[in-house]
């Protein structure tokens, strides 16, 4: 079911937010910040913060994949990064994921393997190429 977006309505939105490319770290942080207050509604979410929400991670998601590099990282090193990075818990994965909060905690400790269906649900949630996690 496709929801319609009030113009009005996400403009207030934009307006508020004032969402732009992201060119520093306090940007960043900022727009993660946004980005984990909008999360937090779950889906008490009107389509309008929907649509801003998509456009926050977008833009998080450019700056990270050009300003941070993960090279060699390993995917639990990665998960873990960008757990803290944006200040986010263990737990804020769980309901995307669809696996137990013991199996999560060994991968990102680095005790179990990701699956290759974890990685892809873990590339769409942080919006980063899958091989990322595997």
């Amino acid at each position: 079911m496709v929801l319609t977006v009030d113009e009005k309505r996400y403009g207030r939105l934009l307006a508020k937010a004032l969402p732009a490319v992201i060119r520093n770290e306090e940007e960043n942080k900022r727009t993660l910040s946004l980005i984990e207050s909008m999360m937090d509604k779950g889906d008490n979410r009107t389509p309008e913060e929907d649509r801003l929400l998509e456009l926050l991670a977008r833009l998080a998601a450019d700056f990270e994949a050009v300003n941070y590099d993960f090279g060699e990282s390993k995917p639990n090193e990665v998960m873990a990064f960008l757990l803290e990075s944006r200040g986010m818990r263990q737990v804020d994965l769980l309901p995307g994921l669809g696996c137990s909060k013991g199996a999560l905690s060994d991968m990102i400790s680095g005790r179990r393997e990701v699956a290759r269906s974890t990685a892809r649900k873990l590339a769409v949630f942080f919006r980063l190429p899958v091989d990322l996690f595997i």
